[in-house]
């Protein structure tokens, strides 16, 4: 019996990026159910009870909730297929130390460019830029954050690289101009095609921004 596999999702979601951009990699074939984050449906409310947020896999009729544990289900479930997360525990342990840091910095001070004005947007470039600069580092001249190979880290954070035009436009300011090699590496992500069709258009992601913006007051 084949599996069946369900995303509840919504377009412009980094974090469900993601979860499409693991499955792509696995080759898995899923339903995509779109999710109105301001109306919350039956099904996401039922499968996601605790949080209430995208992106769930549904695997079998039982939900996984969260990024980062989805893409790492996703890679212990099928094993078979290309691994996202490196085969030394020690390196397995630092593409999660990295992921985390996404999650925990990253997302915040982004958050805070699209929310805020004056004073308090000019901190959350510098913010936001200076978590990037850290990154960047860790990048080095790898192609991707695990080498030669695109993996874990690569997909937590390429995601993001669909909210820059956002970003940039509100906060007036060129990310690559300070990031060169920040925007390089998502350019070589963006040649993969697990990638590039699994990633929001740029302009997608600046109309849903703008549409959060208005409906919070923010313009």
């Amino acid at each position: 019996m084949a599996d069946q596999v369900i995303l509840l999702d919504e377009n412009a979601s980094m974090f469900g990026m993601r979860v499409r951009i693991s499955l792509a990699e696995k080759g898995i074939k899923y339903e995509y159910k779109e999710q109105d984050l301001f109306n919350k449906s039956p099904l996401l409310l039922q499968m996601n009870p605790v949080h209430k947020k995208i992106p769930v896999l549904i695997h079998n009729g039982k939900p996984i909730c969260e990024s980062l544990v989805i893409v790492q289900y996703i890679d212990e479930v099928w094993n078979d297929r290309s691994s996202l997360l490196p085969s030394d525990a020690y390196e397995r342990a630092q593409a999660r130390f990295w992921a985390d840091y996404v999650d925990k910095k990253l997302y915040d001070a982004a958050r805070k460019i699209f929310t805020t004005k004056g004073e308090d947007l000019e901190a959350a470039k510098e913010e936001f830029t200076g978590i990037l600069k850290v990154l960047e580092d860790e990048l080095g001249d790898k192609p991707y954050f695990g080498g030669d190979k695109f993996g874990f880290v690569d997909i937590a954070l390429v995601g993001f690289y669909s909210w820059f035009y956002a970003f940039e436009t509100f906060g007036n300011f060129s990310i690559e101009s300070r990031l060169p090699k920040i925007v390089s590496w998502a350019k070589r992500c963006m040649q993969k095609e697990t990638v590039s069709k699994s990633l929001c258009d740029e302009k997608v992601v600046y109309d849903f921004a703008m549409m959060v913006r208005n409906k919070f007051g923010i313009e």
